[in-house]
């Protein structure tokens, strides 16, 4: 059976001008059944259309912020750091990704280029801008390996079709301090933290778009719910 390569981005040192990424995530794709590839930073357009025409699927990493800009905001106090390099790439690729079709999936910083590149905008810092009655631990005091929180995950959606539709509400883990504000045209939610934030996203008139606000990574090789994520993705890109 084909072992499908997946696009995967890659974080950005700032200070140090160099390329890293979590081997949870290339473990995550390997196990699921694919051959991951991580992806240049600084490139033409020219040369990332040849690689995106050579890819199976792209997934989008976490990381730094998105540039406020991005979303027509200016930079708020609370904002973290930024890689102008990595935001024009990844801005740049989402388009790309669709236009040739490529199964797509987000993770935390993922899931928020996806909504920023198609039109949304995000909180720029939860604990200022994001009002709740609830109190939820968006960046968790322990191990990414243990889930912090869960999600509730709406019916009919990719993520519960993924899941199986028996699964109203799955443990996650958390590691974030913005999210999704508003949701971009042709995106639509699947799941919600229980303080009602935005936790998951997908396009429905799109072959395989899904973006999760939490780290599947981490959690996949212990949580059959998290590995199904990655299956999936996989099995959508062979």
């Amino acid at each position: 059976m084909k072992r499908p390569l997946i696009g995967v981005t890659a974080s950005h040192d700032t200070d140090n001008d160099r390329l890293f990424i979590n081997s949870a995530y290339l473990q995550a794709v390997r196990t699921a059944g694919g051959i991951p590839v991580i992806l240049p930073m600084e490139i033409s357009e020219e040369d990332l259309r040849t690689l995106v025409t050579e890819v199976d699927g792209v997934l989008f990493t976490g990381g730094d912020d998105i540039h406020p800009f991005l979303y027509g905001e200016e930079t708020n106090a609370k904002c973290g750091a930024v890689s102008q390099p990595r935001d024009s790439m990844e801005m740049a690729l989402v388009p790309l990704a669709m236009e040739f079709g490529r199964p797509i999936l987000g993770i935390c910083r993922g899931i928020q280029i996806l909504n920023t590149a198609l039109g949304g905008t995000l909180y720029q810092d939860i604990p200022t801008q994001f009002v709740s009655e609830l109190s939820i631990a968006h960046r968790q005091p322990f191990a990414y390996k243990v889930p912090s929180h869960t999600v509730d995950v709406i019916p009919g959606t990719l993520l519960s079709r993924i899941l199986g539709e028996e699964h109203a509400s799955i443990a996650v883990n958390s590691m974030h301090h913005q999210a999704i504000k508003d949701v971009a045209p042709g995106l639509e939610v699947c799941a919600y933290a229980p303080d009602h934030m935005i936790e998951s996203v997908y396009a429905p008139d799109y072959p395989f778009l899904l973006g999760v606000q939490w780290h599947p990574e981490h959690l996949a090789p212990i949580h059959p719910d998290a590995a199904k994520l990655f299956s999936a993705f996989v099995e959508a890109c062979r």
